[in-house]
């Protein structure tokens, strides 16, 4: 059989667990003579704790008064200091202030995202340069151009070279065969 520990005991010999807790404890010590005649015992060393007051030498009541003192003296300063901090805080230019830099905040992010979604496109370059149109890929350099057609096709998938290159791989709609077309830049 597992004993409650010690404190246990004693919280429930002064009324002070919990509801659940002094159930479990009152049912173990109605089965249990050891820990009965425990807390028997902490039952008596409380009815003993009121005569502990009045022994001679300590002031007990002197300095229980003394620290209801300080402790309404603590409550007090801490109202005036609470006033003071809500005084501050709640003053128009702080609120205000607080408004227009989240309201700054909110504009900076909002821009900054708008940005990054749709990044400003680059100058283009002067030499030649290789893109996809609506009806294949097309190679450009100044007014002239080059450009691999493969009109009607569908389900065409572009693959991007970092050296400049640019393909197309689709079906052709008139032969059925996969077509796969590749444009080099120089």
């Amino acid at each position: 059989m597992k004993h409650p520990e010690q404190a246990t005991l004693a919280l429930h010999a002064g009324g002070d667990l919990g509801w659940w807790s002094a159930r479990k404890t009152a049912r173990h010590v109605a089965r249990c003579g050891e820990c009965r005649d425990e807390v028997a015992a902490y039952e008596g060393m409380r009815e003993m704790l009121p005569e502990l007051n009045q022994l001679p030498g300590i002031p007990w009541n002197r300095i229980a008064s003394e620290m209801r003192a300080n402790i309404r003296l603590g409550l007090v300063a801490g109202e005036c200091v609470r006033n003071a901090e809500t005084a501050v805080r709640e003053t128009p230019f702080f609120h205000g202030a607080r408004t227009a830099i989240a309201m700054a905040s909110v504009v900076a992010l909002v821009v900054t995202g708008l940005a990054l979604v749709r990044p400003v496109p680059s100058v283009m370059a002067s030499g030649p340069m290789v893109e996809t149109t609506a009806d294949g890929i097309q190679k450009r350099a100044g007014d002239q151009g080059f450009a691999l057609m493969h009109a009607g096709a569908r389900d065409v998938t572009y693959t991007v070279g970092a050296q400049g290159t640019m393909g197309a791989r689709y079906v052709d709609p008139t032969t059925g065969y996969v077509t796969m077309t590749k444009v080099y830049v120089e």
